[in-house]
């Protein structure tokens, strides 16, 4: 079997996607996990899934009805892609809804939280819930019935509606209404009298039906829920101003087709009918859920304030080697790196606000992808603006589904006098990078033609996740502060090229996507098996969320026939098929999953103690090596080097979570405690020492 010649040697991405899915779903079976935790994770599951749909289940219609054929580099056409993703995603479904139904709704219940239904609650309780029906409810519904004076009405995306059938009592007529389930109210309604009993929103809306519509006969009230396709495509020629245009593609995006229909199974065939009809959808997009629809919603659930039931708070500090007298001094001395969330991401936070005030600083560039609704990070940077610092703000508008709030954060930069640009229509800025020009001292002979002036250093803050302080405390990222003089000269070029008319094409030391990083990952790769071939220890480590690219997974499998030792630990999607003998026998895919969202990612090349240890902004996918400006950055003190050895590299063997492992089949098995153990080194096949010569 060759590689790269056999789609066998490939796992389909989205299928693969689901199978990460499904460990998600595992978190919430374990006994183990904390109680609300586990009620978090089910959420987790069902918002991943949501934008599985909306993203890629949507893309691959647009392919199916575009009628262009398209083979996925397993093998799989459009058609069986399709097919195979709603047969995994009513299996996983199900597993879902008979965990909350059954055993997750029994252990709550004994920790005394209840989701109870309508009509378990008392005469006193349903007094109180009528009440606050026509208090707090009532006056935010709108029934809209569907006949021949009303259309169907407009189904916005992940809405959760109500399908009426009532019925006039003189002459039978059936009408049918939607009742949208307002999203603007609490999904979970604290039920008086009971501290931790809630009723589900829609259970209180359909027990008062008799007040939306008066006088009918209600036949029976079923939840329905939609899913559309929420992607944005901007092409080349339209983006002369790119602001305005994401503006108006996210305003046109809720009208997007829909791609999921989530119904109770109670449904009645007409009903269901009806409702594929309007919203010209085919049967095989509708999804049967027994259960509370709309998954995500548990999050309101997950959060309550149990401390008991959830995993115990984790007390974020600076680093030792953090100076937050003088941060600029100590980095001067030496670099730091941050693991968050371990390591406070007020850290960063403070760094900029010292920028912000210090007079010697003189310039902040900053690239921003997912800043959040609420960012210290851009308030301090409109601060620094306002301060006379030389702002400069790349600001990502295409960071999917954070386009509204980063078009608002760019107008408030705008604002304060900040310079802000955004990417091109062809490439997302997903690097993460923070450069601090800052007056330092005097040296003779040089500066201001009185024999000394200024030394101006320049500080850079290059990162493998967000500038975001909420994502922060959740996901587990590096970054490495430096005042590198090589990476200070890269991180100027790098906004140089973002922001002007720049052919930047070499750099020091970062390494830049889409200029060089596929072509410096795969002879990186290929070193180690050369290395392997004259008889030496070749090995790759590599933790990402992400391996897709096929280039990068030929280089993968021609370095494993070479002898080389590969271990991957991949969060997400795998499309390498390991352990395939003669193609990737010496290839082992681990996948960490538990508390923290395993988001850094971490490459090194070579045998410990000799490797190369870089860690960057992007995953091994096609959309990073190749449509996205990405960074990777190298590693050198050989303190911070054994920290990430230490630290994520080899807690392989000592990860509190799940680990599971890829098989050649590709199907994941967790791994037992006593089955996880370090690898020991590899030799070289036999002749390889030869065929090298």
């Amino acid at each position: 079997m060759t590689p790269g010649d056999d789609s066998a040697l490939y796992i389909n991405r989205d299928l693969s996607w689901l199978e990460f899915n499904a460990r998600v779903l595992d978190q919430a079976l374990d006994r183990r996990v904390p109680l609300l935790e586990r009620v978090k994770f089910v959420a987790i599951f069902g918002s991943n899934l949501d934008e599985f749909f909306m993203i890629r289940v949507s893309g691959l219609h647009e392919q199916l009805e575009s009628g262009v054929p398209a083979t996925a580099p397993d093998g799989l056409s459009v058609a069986e892609q399709l097919a195979r993703i709603r047969e995994r995603t009513a299996a996983l479904t199900q597993t879902a809804a008979s965990l909350l139904r059954g055993e997750l709704t029994d252990e709550l219940a004994r920790a005394g939280i209840r989701i109870v239904g309508y009509g378990a609650l008392t005469r006193g309780q349903r007094e109180w819930a009528g009440s606050y029906f026509r208090r707090s409810v009532f006056p935010v519904l709108t029934p809209l019935a569907v006949d021949p004076a009303h259309p169907f009405p407009f189904l916005s995306n992940l809405s959760l509606s109500l399908a009426v059938e009532a019925a006039d009592p003189q002459t039978g007529e059936r009408r049918f209404v939607r009742i949208k389930v307002p999203e603007s109210l609490p999904r979970f309604v604290r039920v008086e009298g009971a501290d931790d009993d809630f009723l589900p929103l829609e259970e209180l809306i359909a027990a008062h039906l008799s007040d939306l519509v008066p006088g009918t006969d209600i036949l029976g009230c079923h939840p329905f829920r939609v899913t559309r396709d929420m992607d944005i495509d901007i092409l080349e020629d339209e983006a002369s101003d790119l602001l305005s245009l994401v503006d108006h593609k996210i305003r046109q995006r809720r009208f997007g087709a829909v791609v999921r229909l989530e119904v109770s199974p109670k449904l009645p065939p007409r009903v269901r009918a009806m409702l594929t009809e309007k919203l010209q959808i085919d049967e095989e997009d509708v999804y049967e859920f027994d259960g509370l629809l709309g998954l995500s919603g548990l999050f309101a659930l997950a959060q309550l304030p149990r401390p008991d039931l959830r995993d115990p708070p984790l007390a974020s500090t600076p680093p030792k080697e953090w100076d937050a007298a003088d941060p600029f001094a100590r980095v001067a001395q030496r670099d730091v790196l941050l693991r968050h969330p371990h390591d406070s991401f007020a850290v960063v936070v403070d760094l900029l606000r010292r920028a912000a005030e210090d007079p010697d600083v003189l310039a902040i560039k900053m690239t921003l992808y997912r800043a959040g609704s609420d960012s210290e990070v851009v308030r301090t940077l409109i601060r620094a603006a306002e301060n006379g610092k030389q702002v400069a703000v790349l600001l990502e508008l295409k960071a999917r589904f954070d386009e509204a709030t980063n078009i608002g954060w760019a107008r408030a930069l705008e604002r304060a006098g900040a310079h802000v640009f955004f990417g091109m229509a062809g490439l997302k800025i997903h690097g993460k990078l923070l450069l601090i020009v800052r007056r330092e001292g005097r040296r003779d002979g040089r500066g201001d033609g009185r024999g000394e002036g200024p030394v101006l250093r320049r500080y850079v803050h290059a990162a493998t996740g967000n500038y975001n302080a909420a994502t922060a405390r959740l996901y587990t990222d590096l970054a490495l502060v430096t005042a590198d003089d090589a990476i200070g000269e890269d991180a100027c070029d790098v906004f140089n090229m973002l922001s002007g008319f720049s052919r930047q094409t070499a750099f020091r030391k970062l390494v830049v996507a889409p200029l060089a990083l596929r072509r410096t990952v795969v002879a990186k790769i290929d070193e180690q098996a050369d290395r392997a071939r004259a008889g030496g220890e070749g090995r790759v480590f590599a933790k990402m969320n992400s391996l897709v690219d096929a280039q990068v997974i030929r280089a993968l499998y021609a370095a494993s026939q070479a002898g080389v030792t590969i271990d991957l630990v991949i969060r997400g999607i795998c499309c390498l098929r390991p352990g395939v003998p003669g193609v990737s026998e010496r290839i082992r895919v681990r996948s960490l999953l538990g508390r923290f969202l395993e988001h850094e990612r971490i490459y090194a090349f070579g045998p410990a103690g000799q490797d190369d240890i870089y860690i960057a902004s992007a995953d091994w996918m096609p959309r990073n090596l190749d449509r996205r400006v990405e960074l990777m950055v190298p590693v050198v003190d050989d303190r911070l080097r054994e920290r990430i050895r230490r630290e994520c590299m080899r807690p392989l063997e000592t990860h509190d979570g799940a680990i599971h492992e890829l098989d050649a089949s590709g199907a994941y098995r967790r791994l037992a405690p006593e089955a996880i153990a370090p690898r020991a080194a590899a030799t070289p096949p036999p002749g390889a020492a030869a065929a090298a010569v």
